[in-house]
C-alpha cells in the first residue's frame, strides 16, 4: 500500500500532466488540506487518502469541504485516492466534491477548469483474494446488521443470529470497523454508522451470477400467473423457497408489471418436479429462474407477502442488480419506499 507521501508525489505529477505549470504547496497546518494547487484561474484543496473504501471516503469528503473553506471561499475541494470505485464517485458527485485517482481517472470542476477522465483500470489491485466483509458467508453479518439497523449488537448476538462462530464473527466485525461501517458503543456493542452507505457498499460488491441459476420457461399469461404456477407446489408441500428479483419487488411495492419470476431454492429441483411444473429448461426466452444460492443467508428475513414467501427487501434490492426488464426502476422504487435510513 502506498504511503501518503508517495500518493502526494504521484498526485502532483498527475496535476502537472493535466494542468501544465501549477503551484503546489504541502500542508501548512494540521487543520489544512494535504495539498493546495493553484492555477491561473482556480485553487484546488486536496485531501489524500490511502484507501478508497466508502467509509473512508465519507470522512474524507467531510474533511476536505472543511479544509477547503480554510484556504478561501473560492477553493475547490478535491479528494485523491489510489483508485475511485463507482460508489466513491457517486458519493463525491452527490456531495459536489471533485476527485481524481492515481490510476488516471478524474472529475475536477473548477473556475476555468474541467477535467474528466474515466475508464482507466485500477493500477493498485492487491494480489490474492481481496479482504471483504461482503463475501457470501461474511455477508451474513452485514445482512443482520441491516435487518435491524437501529439495534446495537453484541458480538455474541451477531454470531448467534448469523449461525457463525464467534471467531469468524469477530474478524468480520473488525473488518467493518476498519472500513468505518460500524462503530463500537460504550457498552461494547456494535452499531451501523450509516445503513444506506453499508447497503450501497454491499450492492457494489454483490454479484448475482455467483449463484447457480437454472433458467427455463413455463406456460403462463402473465408474471403473476407464472409466479403462482411455480410457487404453488413448494407452498403446498411445505418446501423451502423465497421469491426474489422483479417478482419480489412487485410483492413488496406493487411496482410495475413483470415477466421474469425468480425463486431461491435450497437445491436444484429434481427433474420430476420440473416436469410437473411444465418447466422447460432453456435460457433464451426464460420466464422462470430457479436459483440455488451460494449461501443460505439469502433466506434470512424472508416472510409472507400475499401468500408467497418473499425475501427481505434488502435481498430483493441486491438481486435486482442482476435482473433484466425494469430492474433498475424497481430497485429505485424499493429503495425509496423501504430501504432509506437515517445515519446514526
Amino acid at each position: 500500500m502506498l504511503s501518503v507521501g508517495e500518493i502526494e508525489q504521484q498526485a502532483e505529477a498527475l496535476l502537472r500532466t493535466w494542468l501544465g505549470p501549477v503551484r503546489i504547496h504541502r500542508r501548512k497546518s494540521s487543520r489544512g488540506p494535504d495539498l493546495v494547487a493553484r492555477t491561473s484561474t482556480a485553487t484546488l484543496a486536496l485531501e489524500i487518502k490511502r484507501i478508497g473504501d466508502p467509509g473512508w471516503l465519507r470522512g474524507a469528503i467531510e474533511q476536505v469541504r472543511t479544509t477547503a473553506r480554510g484556504v478561501g471561499v473560492a477553493a475547490v475541494p478535491v479528494v485523491v485516492v489510489p483508485f475511485m470505485g463507482e460508489l466513491g464517485r457517486k458519493l463525491c458527485r452527490d456531495a459536489r466534491v471533485s476527485w481524481f485517482d492515481l490510476s488516471g481517472n478524474a472529475s475536477i470542476i473548477a473556475p476555468g477548469l474541467r477535467i474528466h477522465v474515466e475508464g482507466r483500470p485500477n493500477l493498485f489491485k492487491r494480489a490474492g483474494r481481496p479482504s471483504t466483509a461482503f463475501a457470501p458467508k461474511s455477508s451474513r453479518i452485514v445482512r443482520h446488521l441491516l435487518l435491524d439497523p437501529d439495534h446495537s449488537f453484541r458480538q455474541r448476538e451477531l454470531a448467534a443470529r448469523s449461525g457463525l462462530d464467534e471467531g469468524f464473527t469477530s474478524r468480520i466485525v473488525k473488518k467493518l470497523e476498519d472500513d468505518r461501517m460500524v462503530q463500537r458503543q460504550k457498552d461494547r456493542s456494535w452499531r451501523v454508522v450509516d445503513p444506506n452507505l453499508l447497503l450501497d457498499a454491499w450492492r457494489e460488491n454483490y454479484d448475482f451470477k455467483k449463484h447457480l441459476i437454472v433458467p427455463g420457461h413455463v406456460v403462463a399469461k402473465s408474471g403473476p400467473a407464472a409466479l403462482e404456477s411455480v410457487a404453488a407446489p413448494f407452498r403446498e408441500k411445505g418446501l423451502d423457497y423465497a421469491v426474489t428479483g422483479l417478482a419480489a419487488a412487485w410483492l413488496l411495492t406493487q411496482f410495475a408489471a413483470f415477466r421474469l419470476v425468480t425463486l431461491f431454492v435450497p437445491e436444484r429441483p429434481p427433474e420430476k418436479t420440473l416436469r410437473t411444473l411444465g418447466f422447460r429448461n432453456e435460457e433464451r426466452g426464460a420466464n422462470v429462474w430457479f436459483v440455488v444460492p451460494d449461501d443460505e443467508g439469502v433466506f434470512a428475513g424472508a416472510n409472507d407477502r400475499s401468500g408467497f414467501r418473499c425475501v427481505h427487501p434488502v435481498q430483493a434490492y441486491l438481486d435486482l442488480k442482476g435482473h433484466p426488464e425494469r430492474s433498475a426502476d424497481a430497485a429505485a422504487e424499493l429503495r425509496n419506499r423501504l430501504l432509506m435510513w437515517k445515519a446514526s
